[in-house]
């Protein structure tokens, strides 16, 4: 039982004290999970952090759910989806109830606008982190480029473009497994 409490309270803490939504908390549960607590190796975070983003739902609770299975099985993923999901739901039930109250206070607004550049720093420090435990490979920097270009220049929405970038690693895996069987 320490264990799923453990791991409770590991996301309990991210959940409560991240701002910026899922893609801010990466990086926090990255530090705790793989970094300090060595629950899981930078690949296994960097393959839960791929699918986390490929499947509906928020990125944090995704990661939480996998990392609890992975860690201690099923018991374990409840308990790190409720360690991420209870701040938030305690916070977002104290706002509602005192929002009309506080949404014109000054240190509030200047509050927020504050952590907006914070939330874009822990985005991409989160990037550089998972950018280190990919293979440096020509085709790894082929799906990066692409990918980029395809959501910052052409536009293209993100979920296409993932759905578009496994595929991709599928077909280009399953070729080099038949050169290899050829060979």
């Amino acid at each position: 039982m320490d264990t799923y409490l453990k791991l409770f309270w590991i996301f309990f803490r991210v959940g409560a004290f991240t701002f910026g939504g899922g893609y801010a908390m990466v990086p926090i549960i990255q530090k705790e999970i793989v970094e300090k607590k060595g629950l899981i190796s930078e690949t296994e975070f960097l393959d839960i952090i791929a699918v986390a983003q490929s499947l509906p739902g928020a990125i944090a609770v995704n990661t939480s759910v996998f990392v609890g299975y992975k860690t201690v099985g099923v018991l374990g993923s409840v308990f790190a989806l409720l360690g991420t999901v209870l701040p938030s739901l305690f916070i977002i039930i104290v706002l509602a109830i005192f929002y009309n109250y506080i949404k014109d206070i000054n240190s509030i607004q200047l509050f927020f606008k504050g952590v907006r550049p914070a939330i874009v720093a822990l985005i991409f420090m989160s990037a550089v982190k998972l950018a280190k435990a990919i293979d440096k490979t020509k085709f790894n920097y082929f799906i990066i480029t692409a990918a980029f270009l395809a959501i910052a220049v052409l536009d293209i929405h993100p979920i296409l473009v993932v759905i578009a970038c496994a595929c991709t690693g599928l077909i280009y895996t399953a070729r080099g497994k038949k050169e290899n069987d050829v060979s």
